[in-house]
């Protein structure tokens, strides 16, 4: 996948319509998982071969983040730096994420291809948010 499409659908004549839309992405997708890892934590943690205790305490931190990020997407022009928070967040979270298969985890094969999947997903929201923010910067 080349950058420069990604780039290009983020400067459209309303920088900040794609920013809150790759925002509200972001918020749905993570609401949605953290509400899934919340009440399913028990075999999610099976399943994946995490601990179920941590998979209901991210579930409910990403519920929470999830909601924040889905404010942030409500506001017509969002703010510059909660933005690249969020952007600096998911980056730090798909690193930890892939960290975590290598030092803490020890992962069923569900896991082994879930957490990657999941690490990558995220990275793909901080950079579109990144374009779509540069975008709306230059176009100030």
């Amino acid at each position: 996948m080349s950058a420069t499409p990604l780039a290009g659908f983020a400067r459209n004549r309303a920088p900040q319509t794609a920013l809150r839309r790759f925002l509200a992405l972001d918020s749905v997708v993570t609401t949605a998982n953290g509400l899934a890892y919340a009440a399913f934590s028990a075999p999610l943690g099976r399943l994946l071969g995490v601990g179920q205790g941590l998979v209901l305490g991210l579930g409910i931190l990403l519920a929470v983040y999830g909601a924040g990020v889905g404010w942030l997407a409500s506001r017509r022009q969002p703010p510059v730096l909660p933005v690249k928070l969020v952007i600096e967040t998911n980056y730090a979270w798909a690193v930890l994420s892939l960290a975590s298969l290598a030092l803490w985890f020890e992962p069923t094969t569900a896991g082994l291809l879930w957490i990657p999947v999941q690490a990558l997903t995220v990275a793909g929201f901080a950079v579109l948010q990144q374009f779509a923010l540069r975008a709306g910067s230059a176009a100030q």
